[in-house]
């Protein structure tokens, strides 16, 4: 699928509703480099590699931000139709890599990923900012992803902290950030949207995006790597923790050597740049060849 193709008006519609899926974007040789890519996470785990929602039925296994994984996602980042996918959402043409992180669930039957933002774990802000999701296996529209519609806009919430045994509870101190909506408890109060996926289709949201749910059934098994890209318009932000939440495997030990954790310690307000971030477009060594 080349820019020309895409679906109209779709980054009048991201940057509209913070979310959007992009049916049939991958090309089956882009999907067999996003599994191997997926794959080669799997069996490398990096130092944030782990449960998450520890304790409860079924696995429900992440890891991110590995500070060795880019070697194995070369190809799938540089040579398709990903960062200028993202280049189009975003109206620029510099695009980096912010990390890579996967999703494994099976098992059992998994429960709901609670509701939440991914802003305020990383130390960013900004328009240019995109989560790519790409499911490796069909999932049910009830089963999928579920985004509240120009949440993006804001304000920031207080991050859900993951606990097993109690999904309200927050991440920050109470009395610095607003309290995340109880959204399961009155959907009729919140535009939602969700979609039926098969593998080639990607959901494209800004982290700021509410969002949540993406179950799984006894029997069935989700693999989701989930991309994160950042473009002109981003900025460093301030976080408690030092930007590092100790949530998600963001907070590990790996030296100190991802430049996620490097910026996290930047002023306030400076460009998010950092030579290690790697840049995808414009690319030097790329062909006009998309895979």
């Amino acid at each position: 699928m080349s820019a020309a193709t895409y679906p109209p008006g779709l980054r009048k519609n991201f940057e509209a509703a913070g979310v959007v899926c992009v049916p049939g974007v991958l090309s089956t040789h882009a999907l067999k480099l996003a599994q191997a890519a997926f794959e080669w996470t799997l069996h490398h785990p990096g130092p944030g590699a782990g449960a998450v929602l520890a304790g409860t039925p079924g696995v429900f296994y992440q890891d991110q931000a590995n500070p060795e994984a880019f070697p194995a996602y070369r190809t799938l980042l540089i040579y398709t139709v990903l960062p200028d996918l993202a280049a189009a959402l975003f109206g620029c043409d510099n695009v980096w890599l912010m990390y890579e992180q996967i999703w494994l669930k099976e098992g059992a039957a998994t429960r709901r990923t609670p509701w939440h933002q991914d802003l305020p774990y990383l130390p960013a802000m900004g328009k240019d900012l995109a989560v790519m999701w790409i499911n490796l296996d069909p999932v049910d529209k009830a089963q999928s992803l579920e985004f509240v519609t120009g949440s993006h806009r804001g304000p920031l919430y207080n991050p859900t902290a993951f606990n097993p045994d109690d999904v309200g509870a927050s991440l920050f101190d109470p009395d610095s950030w607003p309290a995340l909506p109880d959204v399961d408890a009155r959907p009729q109060d919140f535009s939602i949207v969700s979609w039926a996926v098969v593998p080639g289709d990607i959901i494209v949201f800004h982290p700021a995006t509410l969002h949540g749910g993406a179950s799984t059934q006894t029997g069935k098994r989700r693999r989701t790597l989930s991309l994160r890209f950042f473009g002109d318009d981003v900025w460093v932000a301030s976080r408690p923790h030092d930007g590092m939440a100790n949530i998600d495997g963001l907070k590990h030990d790996d030296g100190g050597r991802h430049p996620l954790k490097k910026m996290a310690l930047a002023p306030h307000g400076v460009p998010f740049r950092h030579p290690e971030f790697p840049q995808l477009r414009p690319h030097p060594g790329r062909s006009a060849s998309i895979l």
